[in-house]
C-alpha cells in the first residue's frame, strides 16, 4: 500500500509522539483518514493518508 505524508515530527520530540498524533487528529476532523507511522530510519513520526497505487 502506498502512502502520502502529510506531516512528519521527531522522534525524539520531548512529547514522544503526541504532536504527530494531534496533527493527525485534525486531518481526521476535516475528513481525511490520517494516522501516525514510525519511521525507523529517519527516527520521525509521520502522518500518512493511504493513497491508490497507479496501474
Amino acid at each position: 500500500m502506498a502512502r502520502e505524508i502529510l506531516a512528519e515530527t521527531s522522534a525524539g520530540h520531548p512529547r514522544g509522539s503526541w504532536p504527530a498524533e494531534e496533527q493527525a487528529q485534525k486531518f481526521r476532523d476535516q475528513g481525511i483518514p490520517a494516522t501516525v507511522v514510525q519511521d525507523i530510519d529517519t527516527d520521525r513520526f509521520l502522518v500518512v493518508v493511504p493513497v491508490e497505487a497507479d496501474r
